[in-house]
């Protein structure tokens, strides 16, 4: 055992003995580099964070995106402690839930109405609802291995759900417009909705961008045949446009969905869509106990406010450009061929030469790096695209690539 990380490792076995897998999900520990990174977060402010050993790292996942403006941000907790000092969870929603639907409408342009939840996984599951009511189709289009969330017609282990559940899905390639467009022809009168990402960002792969005129032709292709143009922007929402990551190349979807980002990590998920389909949300019947607490939404209003404010959009990319452009340099001083994909706000390095998948024995490049970082102080993903926030300084993008140096260095010696 690493001394250094005798405590989380001790709660690690403790968890094992009480909850199935320890660490399930996306935050499993299997998934990060034993031994090296930490399983258990007790402190965080701004962009860094502590460990139960006392451990300090500068944080770049961010907690998997949600803190888009730091950790305990003052002007955000405030917002949730004073809506908490009046009312969260009661019997109707609290009046903020009304501004900050305004808001969002007024910000997000095609955008009519907004509606909330919880989870990234809600609202994309919703958004099919909504749109197989609005047509009167079934068959929900996505791009093929895309992640949409864990509900069953998307869930990527599939295991425990019916194959019915997936009977009523069709998938392409990414950039691939003809395919798409293959899908059409063959299924007439029949696609309810098309979901996309606004750029490709899955675990373990270089992210892609669009082509030049993709996300247009999907738009085109939608409006053509009938279909809904459902963008998740559950990831990236926030980083990239504060009106919506599509609306970098001016396309509107008809349903925009958010999650992660729009609360500073207080749980809350939106739905946003346009006038021709309002009937249609008003008539599916979708609910949860907690989707109108008043502190998350609270907390959503302040966390627009903050990101008005600090020119949050501009001062990511900035930061973040400085981050990519450094990682590129210093793997092309170590002799190690990289990927550095993705907008710089979300950015992400791959290995060239790393042996991909999830058996045993792969991203052994990308594992050494981030355990090397996270031993020098610098919490990365080795498989999951990385974040940047409002919290981040240039100041601590310089400490990380000291980090990050080191950590090549270690990766070319195969330690």
């Amino acid at each position: 055992m690493n001394e250094r990380l005798a405590l989380s490792e001790e709660l690690y076995r403790r968890a094992l003995e009480v909850i199935p897998g320890g660490v399930y999900g996306h935050q499993n520990p299997e998934l990060l580099t034993r031994g090296s990174h930490p399983l258990f977060i007790s402190r965080a402010e701004g962009c860094r964070l502590e460990d139960p050993d006392g451990n300090s790292y500068i944080d770049l996942l961010c907690s998997y995106g949600p803190m888009v403006v730091g950790y305990r941000n003052p002007r955000v907790e405030q917002a949730a402690a004073a809506q908490l000092a009046r009312c969260d969870s009661g019997n109707l929603p609290a009046p903020n839930m009304v501004e900050l639907a305004e808001r969002l409408v007024a910000m997000t342009p095609g955008a009519d109405w907004a509606m909330f939840a919880k989870n990234g996984s809600d609202v994309t599951t919703w958004s099919l609802a909504l749109a197989r009511e609005a047509t009167g189709r079934d068959l929900a289009v996505t791009v093929r291995d895309t992640y949409h969330g864990v509900h069953g017609w998307c869930n990527k282990q599939e295991r425990g759900f019916l194959d019915s559940e997936r009977s009523a899905t069709a998938s392409f390639a990414w950039n691939d417009l003809d395919e798409l467009d293959s899908l059409f022809a063959a299924h007439p009168d029949r696609i309810a909705a098309v979901m996309v990402t606004p750029f490709r960002h899955e675990a373990g792969q270089p992210s892609v961008m669009p082509a030049q005129g993709f996300l247009q032709g999907i738009r085109e292709l939608c409006t053509r045949h009938g279909a809904v143009l459902v963008v998740d922007d559950v990831r990236a929402g926030f980083r990239l446009h504060m009106g919506g990551s599509t609306q970098l190349c001016k396309v509107a979807p008809d349903v925009l969905l958010y999650s992660k980002a729009m609360a500073n990590g207080y749980p809350l998920a939106a739905m946003l869509g346009n006038k021709a389909l309002e009937r249609a949300a008003s008539r599916v019947f979708v609910t949860g106990t907690f989707w109108t607490q008043a502190a998350p939404i609270a907390a959503g209003l302040a966390t627009l406010d903050e990101l008005e404010a600090t020119g949050a959009v501009a001062h990511m990319e900035r930061v973040g450009r400085r981050l990519v452009e450094g990682l590129a340099g210093q793997a092309a001083e170590a002799g190690l061929t990289v990927t550095v994909s993705g907008p710089p706000a979300l950015p992400f390095m791959t290995f060239d030469d790393d042996r991909r998948g999830f058996a045993p024995g792969s991203f052994v490049r990308s594992r050494s790096f981030a355990g090397a970082c996270a031993e020098g102080g610098v919490f990365l993903h080795p498989l999951h695209n990385w974040f940047l926030s409002t919290a981040h300084t240039e100041a601590d993008i310089d400490e990380i690539l000291s980090v990050t140096r080191t950590a090549f260095e270690t990766v070319a010696a195969g330690v």
